[in-house]
Parts: structure tokens; sequence; C-alpha cells
């Protein structure tokens, strides 16, 4: 995403979502079909959270399912709806502060509680039950070993998944939009380093003790097994804290699901809004729409999408669907459109039949693989065989990387080179289509228009080119100037013909805004990104695992180490998206504060 969004900013300097860069190279269906694409990643991501903490919430208090589901949304909707962006400010950094503290804690907690008895104790017990805890596909069965093709499959899986949570989520463009130039990169790298931290140490410490109790009187289901449902729904780390920490461990678990629910339905349900007021309703239902009436939109849409997705979530769970199988599903769904958007960006031959086809295509043949595999594998078509790990891994890739396929393909018929100078034009538009909203509309307003333009004397008309002895110029800014009086004058036309007429300016007359030592800086933080894209990969899927990937069973000194160095990481990942935040803005906090002082003294001195 780092690459992606210094890219955007050096092509498309006034985008500021991905859905309006579509629509500018695309046009109208193009952009269809896209919110479409968003739309689902939106609401497969926020479904999956609010199914998983409405299963654990019943699982563990016995709270109704349906009650949980209503009363999840409805805590969010009603500071979202009130806060807007800020709300989605808020929870980002406080809520992810008080989440990676309690994973700390838990981490810590359990490890060192006397049950397990630290690192060489949980190692212990691990290998004492291995025998009850035989993984089919597992080295020997083991749970500490790095030889395991399901543990690959699914994290291909997992993948291809959280791609298309980034790149089709137009939240995360809108920050890489919104952050300074250099700020882009070292934003989105230290935050796919810090990522680690989350699941490697809690889910090594958590998982493997509940393996290690989970047959001993202080589970909470003994003597029961846990079932596969139990382990589906999410509940092996609330049952572990349980457990060991008790019901005061409970508590904080719910305050760590409240953390990750309100951030994460916040954080869709401001994308949404954002999709359904600017991108659908003021772009083809109210093109005149002023700000107040698309914040009133932007209320309403929160409100909608709260309801359908309540609504959808226990269609979900009355349907048998959990975590598990959302989680096989979504790459599915959400990855046709992830390379259709990436080469809107980097590759200038493709196509808007391409652009529009490939993703639908994309989707068509994932679902085919998906679907014809379970059936090959198993015989027959259900739930349980199309949550097998090869046919969600095999329908996952088909519906990533088939789109590529039929984009180039489909490109070669009635091929064209776009200029990536079209996208300059976005401000231009923008512009003019801010000025059609706030066109005069009662007689008095209009004779005034009259009487400017009489005065002004007659206008030139948008498409005009300067002569011979004018300079060519510069920026867009200067163009604006330029022909401030044919857009004072294209008042009097509809909006799209004003549209069609800023679209005849000359490429030529359109030039970047960005000054060239701006430009050399981009480009320098674009490399930069490739590079480290490029290591992490390398590191994660290749230097890290691979030389792991033997018949070895990690010792005791190895696995005190490799459990050492997750929860180092994790104190990483607090210190990277906690605290450094707040160094890195010390100076804005510090001038903010200066400001609320000098205004509450003198709000007293008044008084």
């Amino acid at each position: 995403m780092a690459a992606l969004g210094v890219l955007a900013k050096i092509r498309v300097p006034y985008a500021h979502t991905s859905l309006e860069i579509i629509r500018m190279r695309y046009g109208k269906i193009g952009h269809v079909v896209f919110i479409v694409l968003n739309l689902c990643c939106n609401i497969f991501g926020c479904a999956s959270m609010i199914l998983t903490g409405s299963q654990l919430i019943y699982g563990i208090s016995g709270m109704h399912f349906v009650a949980a589901t209503f009363l999840i949304p409805l805590g969010v909707v009603l500071y979202t709806a009130v806060g807007g962006l800020k709300a989605t400010f808020l929870t980002d950094y406080l809520h992810t502060a008080v989440a990676l503290i309690l994973i700390i804690y838990f981490t810590l907690a359990v490890l060192t509680h006397e049950a397990i008895g630290g690192l060489g104790g949980l190692w212990e017990k691990v290998m004492a039950t291995a025998s009850e805890n035989y993984i089919e596909g597992n080295y020997k069965g083991s749970l500490i070993t790095m030889k395991s093709e399901p543990a690959i499959i699914w994290s291909l899986i997992l993948k291809c998944g959280n791609l298309a949570l980034v790149v089709m989520d137009t939240a995360f463009w809108q920050k890489s939009f919104a952050t300074e130039v250099d700020a882009t990169v070292p934003g989105y790298d230290l935050a796919a380093l810090a990522i680690f931290g989350i699941p490697w140490g809690i889910g090594t410490v958590v998982g493997l003790t509940a393996r290690a109790i989970h047959n001993t009187p202080i589970f909470p289901t003994y003597p029961a097994e846990l079932t596969t449902a139990e382990v589906n729904a999410g509940l092996v780390m609330p049952y572990v804290i349980k457990a060991l920490i008790g019901d005061q461990g409970i508590v904080t678990f719910f305050v760590l699901l409240f953390m990750a629910l309100t951030s994460t339905v916040s954080s869709s349900m401001i994308a949404v809004s954002s999709i359904l007021s600017f991108d659908l309703y003021k772009t083809y239902i109210n093109p005149k729409a002023s700000d107040r009436r698309l914040v009133y939109v932007s209320h309403i849409a929160v409100v909608v999408h709260a309801l359908f997705i309540t609504a959808f979530s226990l269609v979900l769970n009355y349907g048998g669907a959990n975590m598990t199988w959302i989680g096989y599903f979504r790459p599915i769904l959400t990855c046709p459109g992830i390379i259709p958007l990436i080469l809107t960006l980097f590759w200038s031959g493709q196509t808007r039949l391409a652009a529009i086809i490939s993703p639908i295509l994309g989707f068509i043949t994932g679902v085919s693989i998906w679907l014809g595999t379970a059936k090959a594998i198993y015989g027959t078509i259900n739930l349980t065989t199309t949550m097998g790990n090869l046919p969600a891994l095999y329908g996952a890739l088909g519906s990533l990387f088939s789109p590529a396929i039929y984009s180039v393909l489909i490109s070669q018929y009635n091929p064209y080179q776009f200029d990536w100078r079209e996208f300059l034009r976005i401000e231009l538009v923008e512009e003019t289509q801010l000025e059609a909203s706030s066109t005069p509309t009662s007689t008095d307003e209009k004779g005034k228009t009259e009487e400017v333009n009489a005065t002004d004397g007659p206008t030139k008309t948008i498409s005009e080119t300067p002569s011979s002895g004018q300079s060519t110029p510069r920026n867009i800014e200067e163009i604006k100037g330029s022909k401030e009086l044919a857009i004072v004058d294209s008042k009097s036309l509809p909006a799209a013909a004003r549209v069609t007429a800023l679209a005849s300016i000359s490429l030529d007359d359109i030039q970047h805004p960005f000054s060239v030592e701006t430009l050399r800086e981009l480009r320098r933080w674009h490399r930069i990104a490739w590079i480290i894209w490029i290591v992490i990969v390398l590191v994660t899927f290749i230097l890290w695992p691979m030389p792991l990937y033997r018949n070895y069973i990690f010792t005791k000194s190895f696995f005190s180490g490799w459990v050492t160095v997750a929860i180092i990481w994790q104190f990483f990942a607090f210190f990277a998206v906690v605290v450094y935040p707040l160094y890195d803005g010390r100076h804005a906090i510090a001038k903010g504060a200066r400001g609320v002082w000098h205004a509450l003294g003198a709000y007293l001195k008044k008084d």
C-alpha cells in the first residue's frame, strides 16, 4: 500500500479516493463496478467482525445471539454518526493503544501463570500432551514445528484476504492521499512490521496453552472436549483466559473485544457512508448537493449500513456460517478487483473494457474453482466442504490472479494508451462541479450575474488555445487563472457541458502541480517503498519460514527464544503505533495544547 500510495500522489495529486481515480479513467460503468467491489469488501469485513463478536458474547455470557448482533452496531452508530471522521481517528489510535496493552497483558499473564510455568513450562506441557494433540499434516503431528502443510495453505489464504482488505478499502487510500509526502511510506511500512506483533506472540502462547490444558479440570469445558464449532467461533482465547485469570480476565477480554469491534465497525461505517453519500448520491443522484446535505445523507447512510450489516450478520449466523467460513470465502469475493485497480496506476495499456469485465470474470473464475474443487475432493458442496483448505486456496488464487490474464487479453482488443496527464483534470472537473452546485437560482442573483458578465465584456470559450504570443501555463492554478472568464461564463451551461468543455483543455497546458524537487522526492520514496516491500516478502515468505520447513521439532531452548522474540515484537508494535506517533507529532500536539490553554485563559478572564 505504501508503493501504491506514493504512486497515486505522483500521478493523481488531486485525488481523494480510489473510486475517484476509477471514475476519471473508466467512466460511469467502471465507477459503479468498483463501488460494488468496495462495498462488498467493507460489508464482509464488517460482517465478519460483528458475527465473531456476537458469537463470542453468546458463547461467554449466554446473551442471545440476536441481541448481541444488534447491540454491537448500535453503540458504534451513536458516536460514528455524531463524530464522523473524528470517530475513526479516535478509535484508530486510542482503541489500538488499549488493545495492544491488553494483548501484551494477556500474553504475559498466561505465560507466567503457575499452571503454565513460563517458557520452559509451556514447552514441557506441549510435549507431554503431544499424543492427544496430533495434527494431521504437521511433521510427526507436532504443534511446535514449522513443517506444516495446512499452516502454509492457511497463511496464503490469509495473505490474499488481507491484501484485499487493504487495497479494496477506500479508507486506506484516503489516508495515503491525506498524509504528507515523507510520511506515507514510513507510516505504512512501520505498520507492516508492527502487525506481526499482534498474532505471533498471543497466538503462540494462548493457542499452545489451550492445547496443553484443555483436558485438565481448570478448563471451562472439562470434562467435555473442545469442539470444532467452539474453535471456529473463536472461543479458544476466552476459555484460556477464564481458566487462568478468572472472571477478571473475562471482563478485560470483553474490553479488548470492544476495542477491536468498535474500531473496525466504525471505520467500515465511515467508508461505506462516504461511498454512498459522495460516490453515489452526489455523483449520480444530486450533483448540486450542499455540504450540509451531504452530511445529512452520510448520517442516513451510517444508519442504513448498520441495519443492513446487522441483518446480514444474522443471515450468516442462521445459515451456519462462522468466522472460519467467512475467512475462506472473503478472499474469493474481494480479490478480483485488486490487480485491475493496481493496473489503473501502473499500466497505461489497461482499457476501460478490461477494467470493467476482468473483475467480474475473475470473481466467476474464483467461485467456479472454489466450488468445483470442493466437489472434486469431497464429493459434495456444503458449508463444511467449502471450508476445506485446498478449495479455498485455489479459489482465492483464481480470484486474485485470473483478472490479470483477462485484463491483458481484453486490452489487446482495441488497444489504447492512457495519458497519465488526464488524471490532472480531476481538480478542474471538481472545481467546475463545485461551481455548478453554487450556481445562483433566484431571479435577482441571475440578474447580478448577467450584470457582472456585461461589465466584464465578452468572454472566451473554454477550449480557446493560447495565441503564439502567450506563454504556456506552468500549472493548473495558472490554467484556471487564464480561463477564469470562461469558467464564469460557463455557469450558464449545464454541469455536464462544463465538464465536457474542461475536457477540451489541451494536455500540454496542464502540468503537474508539484515542483521538480517534490516529484524527485516522491520517486525516491517510491523506490524505497518497493525495496522495503521486496525485503519484507523475501524475509516472511522465504528467508524466515523456508529454512525451518524441515523435519524439526522446536527444542526447549529454540522455543524459548522463539516466544521471547515474539514478545519483544509486541513491545515494538506498541512503541511503533502508540508511542512514536506522539513523539512524531509532538510539535503539533504542543501547538494545539497552547491554543487550548490560551483560549481557556481568555475565556476565564472574560468571565
